[in-house]
């Protein structure tokens, strides 16, 4: 029902939109890009022709709003739309953000217009942005916010909430980070602790010394999983000395769950990795997905290979054809069920590294259920389907399907695993690389089975 709503907001929003723009009606488009949310206003975005875009865009102030818009856009359109933008436009709009939003804006221009915009900053917002922008892409340090604020151990709540008051600019406030001597982190309290505790109550007394805390060149993915386990809003960034160098919000987080999910779908389904695909253009789509779709290719041919290679049983028996669409099909659907499975166990971190074994024993006892099932099934059928063939077909069609999807479980379960023990996204294992590898010994085993059971 919500997003019906939504949905019913959205086509509103873009009608009236569509409607002003044709009018040419500047006034009425400026009062309501401005009455607008950020969020709302990049999903009409992307239903404007380029004109339209940039049209709008030369609508609208160079304000906050303005800024949280242009994060708000998908990177495609947020550079599309930046491209012929004059660099001191840009600069006035970014002037507005977050040094990390300013980072992730200027990251999606070309190098030499990044820097002509970088040029025309405070010296100070110069050298924040530089360092975000020198951290790995995808990293803690190139996603952190740095307007964070730091207390003494020692300070009293009663003091803490007067400096608190004082801190307009810091972000996420629902943590306090205590330091100690050194500047280092020792603790981190809540805002809740800190208003429902005596005033002349240490900071020391009432914080939490154990804190979770990433490094800046961590994986944005590892971040994720740290505040998905834990409930966290907020996670701080340490340099190599353990001084609070920024945190990652929840909000940033949820961007990258959503980011690194759409990610590892696509790679599994074979159509690369990058998350603005439907943004790309046709021939930008194809050579994405070029290289996948030749790994199938290249099985299929293999698979016709083996085929032509028992040529001779075909012609035998002629019933053997009718099932090898079915000893494939089987094969894949359970293959790829499992990596997608373990895939996703090893996103959200329920396989963890020693637990491999025992996950791959559980698929394999999972492929020996639903193989013995469907073979059973299926051996059934091809004996009551095929009567005036040699009675061993059912029995070699069941023993087929059984292995082909043992076969396949094993497959799934496995690669995925091993890539990760070498350091390779395990996403890309799933899709046409395991499909293809059972496709081919799906048809070998069933022809090898045939051969051993039928009289040819």
């Amino acid at each position: 029902m919500r997003k019906e709503m939504f949905d019913h907001e959205i086509k509103i929003l873009r009608d009236t939109f569509g409607r002003l723009l044709r009018r040419h009606a500047h006034t009425n488009l400026s009062k309501l890009i401005l009455k607008t949310h950020p969020a709302d206003l990049s999903v009409v975005f992307r239903y404007f022709m380029d004109e339209e875009q940039i049209q709008v865009f030369s609508i609208m102030e160079e304000n906050e709003h303005t800024a949280e818009f242009l994060v708000e856009l998908d990177d495609t359109l947020l550079a599309n739309l930046l491209e012929n933008e004059s660099p001191e436009r840009i600069a006035h709009v970014i002037q507005q953000a977050s040094a990390n939003d300013q980072s992730y804006i200027l990251g999606t221009l070309e190098d030499e217009q990044a820097q002509s915009v970088i040029e025309l900053l405070k010296a100070e917002e110069q050298e924040e942005i530089e360092e975000l922008m020198g951290y790995p892409e995808d990293s803690a340090g190139a996603m952190m916010t740095t307007d964070v604020f730091t207390l003494y151990q020692d300070t009293s709540c009663q003091d803490a909430l007067k400096s608190l008051q004082d801190q307009t600019e810091a972000e996420m406030v629902f943590y306090l980070y205590i330091t100690d001597d050194d500047d280092r982190l020792v603790g981190v309290a809540s805002l809740r602790a800190l208003a429902t505790t005596q005033s002349d109550t240490l900071l020391k007394d009432i914080m939490v010394k154990r804190v979770h805390s990433v490094r800046p060149e961590t994986d944005q993915e590892d971040v994720a999983q740290i505040v998905a386990q834990y409930n966290y809003l907020a996670v701080p960034v340490l340099d190599a000395d353990d001084h609070l160098i920024g945190i990652v919000t929840v909000d940033d987080v949820v961007d990258v769950i959503r980011e690194e999910a759409t990610e590892d779908f696509l790679q599994m389904a074979g159509a690369g990795k990058d998350r603005e695909i439907l943004l790309k253009s046709s021939w930008e789509n194809a050579r994405a997905r070029l290289p996948w779709l030749f790994a199938s290719w290249i099985g299929g041919i293999v698979a016709a290979t083996i085929i032509g290679a028992f040529e001779h049983m075909l012609q035998s028996i002629i019933a053997l054809a009718a099932f090898i669409p079915v000893i494939i099909g089987m094969g894949g659907n359970i293959g790829t069920q499992s990596s997608t499975i373990i895939v996703r166990g090893m996103a959200t971190g329920r396989i963890e590294i020693g637990s491999e074994m025992k996950v791959l024993f559980k698929e394999i006892r999972v492929g020996l259920i639903l193989g013995g099932l469907y073979g059973l099934m299926l051996g059934l059928f091809a004996k009551f389907r095929f009567i005036d063939v040699d009675p061993m077909l059912g029995v070699v069609v069941g023993l087929s399907i059984g292995c082909s999807m043992l076969m396949a479980v094993a497959v799934g379960t496995f690669i995925p695993m091993f890539l990760r023990k070498v350091d390779i996204d395990p996403a890309i294992a799933t899709g046409p690389f395991v499909t293809t590898s059972i496709d081919i010994l799906g048809v070998l085993f069933y022809f090898v089975i045939a051969g051993y059971f039928l009289s040819i």
